[in-house]
């Protein structure tokens, strides 16, 4: 929690209608104007320091609660640059393409939606990004349902469902990243007990989808363009398994995050070096501006072409507004009224927890940003955790299981609107099925306040 003491105390009607005003003004932007988050999160800043100056509060306090929001994000940003350069090293090492590559091969035989539930899955995990794993290999497993006259809505919620345990399940996730910084949880502590959950929810998908699948085989060759154009690119070696397997030991060692990400690019950049006959000064420029891919085979070339610093200053520079939003909720006292109110009506395990959940839910559905569902969510319940002795990691996994996956449900969210677009397929068509998404609330509610030992 900040470190910050409030300098008002509003009445809980107070603040319950600031905290709807200013939800409400973000969600007018982002769903009603199409704005980036940037804009209507400064805008509600700006707002938040009138209504402090309004009640005679310091401006000296209004930027120390600023200062202070930010800073509970420094470790997220540092590990963002550093998974900016982990993409780009895993790139040119091969790492990447390899694993995409992996997960090609085991396209085969009748379980068509649950191979495409699987295989998404895998370059999910990969990429860390369920936005780019969607619009590259979903878009090639949308053609193929085509041409089996599959179910496009079926088809469209394996993509997803997939996708989004890739973006659950990656260190290289961004809403990861940000779930375990925000309630400071380990990044490989955070994922091993998400696992709790996000394993029954994959393993109840798999099996609907192979239920739900069609009896006609998949055919191999659509693929084989893929499969040829990774194989083009030069970058896959068997030395390109080293960094992973360097990444997995540290993991298992229990080594910190941002030691085993930093060496695990550095290896990589080393084999690099030695096999894809880069200059070390192209290699720095890719650190920073990311891979770009010339296969001449546009999925792929959009499949491989991201990572670097450059990348990441997007979400870095939303993290660092919309925690200087939650260090202002803090000191000008809206947060802690919510939280004492929270604190007095909540008691039993479960009822924090679906509290949780319905809280982030409930942002998707009114701002549809993802990245504000973990953030002000996380910071608004950090203190209800610590009051009831629940641990932070069973806070950072709700945060996930509500947060994070339910955004591509949400017609009007980022997500949503960016995925019916690429596929073709309508959020409310594909949502009955995108099973995944709609199994992982429902699970962590059920588990409650277990965590796993470690």
């Amino acid at each position: 929690m900040f470190t910050v003491e409030p300098k008002y105390h509003p009445a809980l009607s107070e603040s319950i209608l600031f905290f709807i005003l200013t939800i409400g003004l973000i969600s007018y932007f982002l769903i009603g104007l199409g704005t980036e988050p940037h804009i209507p999160i400064l805008i509600a800043l700006l707002l938040i320091v009138m209504y402090g100056l309004i009640r005679k509060i310091p401006f000296k306090y209004l930027e120390a609660g600023m200062i202070a929001g930010a800073k509970s994000g420094m470790a997220a940003i540092f590990l963002f640059l550093l998974i900016g350069i982990l993409i780009s090293s895993w790139m040119i090492s091969g790492t990447i393409p390899v694993l995409i590559n992996t997960g090609f091969t085991l396209i085969g035989g009748t379980w068509f939606y649950a191979i495409v539930f699987a295989v998404t899955a895998i370059i999910g995990v990969s990429l860390g990004s369920s936005l780019t794993t969607t619009a590259t290999v979903g878009v090639a497993f949308i053609g193929m349902g085509s041409a089996m006259d599959a179910s496009l809505a079926i088809t469209a919620g394996a993509i997803v469902s997939g996708a989004f345990f890739g973006d659950k399940m990656s260190p290289l996730s961004d809403t990861t990243n940000l779930a375990s910084t925000i309630v400071q949880v380990d990044l490989f502590a955070h994922i091993k007990h998400m696992s709790l959950t996000t394993l029954p929810a994959f393993v109840i998908s798999f099996i609907l989808f192979a239920i739900l699948s069609p009896n006609e085989a998949i055919t191999i060759e659509s693929l084989e363009t893929y499969r040829s154009s990774l194989g083009a690119t030069g970058l896959i070696h068997w030395t390109s398994w080293i960094p992973l397997i360097f990444l997995v030991f540290a993991t298992a060692f229990r080594v910190p995050a941002f030691i085993s990400l930093a060496a695990s690019s550095v290896i990589a950049t080393l084999l690099a070096r030695m096999t894809s006959g880069l200059m070390w000064s192209d290699i720095w420029g890719i650190w920073f501006n990311g891979y770009t891919a010339e296969t001449g085979f546009e999925p792929v070339d959009s499949l491989l072409t991201k990572g670097g610093i450059n990348s990441m200053l997007f979400t870095i520079s939303l993290v660092i507004l919309a925690l200087g939003f939650g260090g202002l909720l803090f000191v000008t006292g809206i947060i802690p009224t919510l939280l004492s109110s929270f604190q007095q009506k909540l008691q039993k395990v479960r009822a924090i927890i679906a509290s949780t959940a319905a809280t982030a839910l409930g942002v998707n559905v009114l701002i549809g940003e993802q990245y504000l569902s973990v953030m002000l969510t996380g910071e608004t319940f950090k203190g209800v955790y610590q009051q009831s002795g629940l641990s932070n990691k069973v806070l950072a996994r709700t945060l996930e299981d509500a947060g994070t996956v339910i955004n591509p449900l949400v017609p009007w969210s980022v997500c949503g609107v960016f995925i019916a677009d690429v596929l073709g397929v309508s959020v409310l068509t594909y949502l009955p099925f995108a099973f995944f998404c709609l199994l992982s609330p429902v699970i962590t509610v059920i588990f409650g306040g277990r965590t796993l030992k470690g």
